[in-house]
């Protein structure tokens, strides 16, 4: 569900040329980014539910645990840069293409991405060096960070002051801009006077909350705590399986402009 959700939004924005707009541009990476998310933990997690011998190696734990993280910072700073994108087209709208211009959506993606995987890089490097004095049981459905720092044998004050720091800036700094964007597009949309526009601005702009409230809410509740306390390992399946799952339907269920494409899609591949 989550391949051919993500790979039918891909091929939309990519096909249809009046889906080639900034919005879709991010929203095309978001979907990349969640194939990719869920490809890096999905597979060895459906292994070890159906083996009765739960295992995977030291490098393939490491790969998973920088990707994984990786992976989950990029996609907190691109909701951000979606917000953004959101923000310039309701409170800007006569300077909208020229704020949004393809060179500026491609640095901002591409910023997204380098940072991070610098960000899980300089995190993922501390933990590995920690000593696990032959503790090998990770209390977690695959590799991560505060399941890895549960596994040392000393003292994890200064990985968990890192985490938290990391943490602070990927999560709660972008989330603060997203909700700093959509108050002054709260306010922007008060003042539309058109029905049909408030409703087309509301409409894309709750979608994008949505996504939001379902990948911040719980990577700030398994973060923004000591690694020492027990988070719950099915807090892990919302980002990692569960949000990208649902991301597709919730950007097309009431998406006027993406049943469109699907229609003229089917329509041209059906002649």
């Amino acid at each position: 569900m989550t391949l051919f959700g993500n790979v039918t939004i891909i091929v939309i924005s990519r096909l249809d040329p009046r889906l080639h707009t900034p919005m879709y541009f991010f929203l095309s990476n978001l979907s990349f980014l969640d194939i990719c998310y869920t490809s890096s933990v999905g597979p060895q997690m459906l292994v070890n539910f159906h083996s009765t011998r739960k295992f995977i190696s030291w490098g393939r734990c490491v790969a998973q645990l920088y990707i994984a993280f990786g992976l989950g910072s990029t996609e907190c700073l691109l909701l951000a840069v979606m917000a953004f994108d959101r923000y310039a087209a309701v409170c800007q709208p006569l300077h909208y293409t020229t704020i949004m211009s393809h060179r500026l959506c491609l640095l901002m993606a591409a910023g997204s991405w380098l940072s991070g995987l610098v960000v899980s890089l300089a995190n993922t490097l501390p933990t590995m060096q920690v000593p696990r004095c032959g503790k090998n049981h990770i209390d977690n459905i695959f590799c991560e960070m505060p399941a890895l720092l549960k596994l040392a044998c000393v003292d994890t004050s200064f990985n968990e002051a890192v985490l938290l720091s990391v943490s602070v800036l990927i999560l709660v700094v972008p989330v603060s801009l997203i909700l700093v964007s959509y108050g002054y597009i709260g306010a922007a949309v008060v003042r539309i006077r058109s029905a049909e526009a408030r409703r087309k601005a509301f409409s894309t702009c709750t979608s994008h909350l949505a996504v939001v409230s379902l990948f911040y809410g719980p990577a700030i509740y398994m973060y923004l705590q000591p690694p020492s306390k027990d988070q719950g390992k099915i807090v892990s399946l919302f980002y990692t399986m569960f949000s990208p799952t649902l991301n597709p339907l919730i950007y097309t269920l009431r998406n006027k402009e993406v049943h469109g494409a699907l229609r003229r899609l089917l329509w041209r591949n059906g002649r």
